[in-house]
C-alpha cells in the first residue's frame, strides 16, 4: 500500500507563483503514474496534470503553459508549480497516483491541500 502526504498550498495573490508537493511512502516501485487533481466548491474533481512511466505528461487546457509537474528520479515525490495563478484556480488540490502490481491496479489519493488565489 502507498500513502501520500501533501505539502504547500495556502493563500496567494493572483500572479504569485506557488508550489504544492506530494511525498509517497510504501511500495513506490509499483507507482505507474502520478499527478494532481483539483476540486473547486460545487464542481467535480478534475485532472490538472499527470505524468507516467511511459514518458507521457498531460495537462488540463486550463493549466497548459502555466503549471508544471515535476518528480524526482525515485518516483516518490512530485510537485506542481503554479505560475501566474488566477482566482479561478482556487480549489482543493489532491495528489494522485495510479498503482499497478501483478495482482491489482488501484488509485491512491492525498488528503488534499487548499489553494486560494485572491484577485
Amino acid at each position: 500500500q502507498v500513502q501520500l502526504v501533501e505539502s504547500g498550498g495556502g493563500l496567494v495573490q493572483a500572479g504569485e507563483s506557488l508550489n504544492v508537493s506530494c511525498t509517497a511512502s510504501g511500495s513506490v516501485t509499483s507507482i505507474y503514474a502520478m499527478g494532481w487533481y483539483r476540486q473547486a466548491p460545487g464542481k467535480e474533481r478534475e485532472l490538472v496534470a499527470e505524468t507516467d512511466r511511459d514518458g507521457r505528461t498531460n495537462y488540463a487546457l486550463s493549466a497548459e503553459g502555466r503549471f508544471t509537474i515535476s518528480r524526482d528520479n525515485a518516483w516518490d515525490m512530485w510537485s506542481l508549480r503554479m505560475l501566474s495563478p488566477k482566482p479561478e484556480d482556487t480549489a482543493v488540490y489532491y495528489c494522485h497516483e495510479r498503482v499497478i502490481t501483478v495482482v491489482a491496479a488501484y488509485d491512491c489519493w492525498g488528503q488534499g491541500t487548499q489553494v486560494t488565489v485572491s484577485s
